[in-house]
């Protein structure tokens, strides 16, 4: 692996990228690779940096950046055969992290000379490409409320989940999968074909990334009192204790809000509006990620 590209972007994060870039521009000097850079600019960066691939050869791509850099490398290189790298430098970095890729940026840059190559499994959510979690509900909310302030940090996270938990309403929804069907309230609904969330709360405690299959985690309308109950069971890999949540494993999944035409959606961390049903599917193992060597 000696022609290396990573993509960034330049204005993303807390992080000064200036420094980062020189980190990997010296590290990758010093060990004989070529590192050049690709920036985005959050105008057709898709387009543009799929040519840009065809115009250029290289031996693997990293997105060093948060979890938009991640989906963006990702669908680049989906059911191709150049693989992924990932540095981690977002504020979640769930991919990163469910992939047992090191969370510091010298560690994570040891997997260009020291790796594995695993194929992984990634989503279409209604019409848009996912790498890792997607949800309705409660959680798609907070994203969307999340990017619309202008404060960030998990701080600013947690105090608009407290405030919107307070007056948030739960909707009604209809699960129609290849398997079964299923059909209630819910607080949130999570698409998930990993583990867990940034956050570190563990949505998904059984998830395989290349099975072929996704879940489809259900929590329940519960009480306040329950609240920390859970949420001590979703940081313990303990959702399917609670007698508020469910699993539905699929390949495929219709999603619908009777009533509604129209549901809130977060897909790898960007908030969307999407049109019902929410036609949910999964491309088996159609991307390869570089990870740890195996033990």
């Amino acid at each position: 692996m000696r022609q290396l590209l990573f993509v960034m972007n330049p204005i993303s994060g807390d992080i000064d990228k200036a420094s980062v870039q020189d980190l990997i521009k010296h590290t990758c000097q010093a060990r004989g690779r070529t590192a050049r850079f690709y920036e985005t600019t959050g105008e057709d960066d898709l387009r543009r940096l799929k040519r840009h691939l065809q115009e250029h050869p290289y031996d693997a791509v990293f997105a060093a950046g948060g979890d938009g850099t991640v989906n963006l490398v990702a669908q680049a290189l989906c059911k191709a055969e150049l693989p992924m790298g990932i540095i981690p430098l977002g504020s979640g970095n769930g991919l990163s992290k469910d992939l047992g890729i090191p969370q510091d940026v010298e560690a994570a840059l040891d997997l260009i000379w020291q790796h594995q190559v695993q194929q992984v499994d990634t989503l279409e959510v209604g019409g848009h490409f996912a790498a890792h979690l997607a949800d309705l509900g409660f959680n798609a909310l907070i994203v969307e409320r999340f990017a619309e302030g202008g404060t960030r940090g998990p701080g600013a996270y947690v105090r608009l989940a407290l405030q919107e938990y307070m007056r948030y309403e739960p909707a009604r929804y209809r699960a129609e999968t290849d398997e079964e069907t299923w059909e209630g309230e819910a607080f949130m609904l999570t698409i998930a074909n990993a583990r867990t969330f940034g956050s570190n709360v563990v949505i998904n405690p059984a998830s395989r990334m290349d099975d072929g299959r996704f879940e489809v985690c259900v929590i329940e309308p519960f009480p306040a009192t329950a609240a920390p109950g859970i949420l001590y069971q979703l940081y313990t890999e303990g959702f399917d204790e609670s007698t508020y949540t469910r699993r539905l494993q699929c390949r495929r999944v219709s999603i619908t809000v009777p009533g509604e035409a129209e549901v809130r959606v977060q897909v790898d961390g960007e908030p969307l509006r999407l049109s019902t049903p929410v036609e949910v599917s999964i491309n088996a193992r159609s991307l390869r990620v570089l990870v740890p060597p195996a033990s």
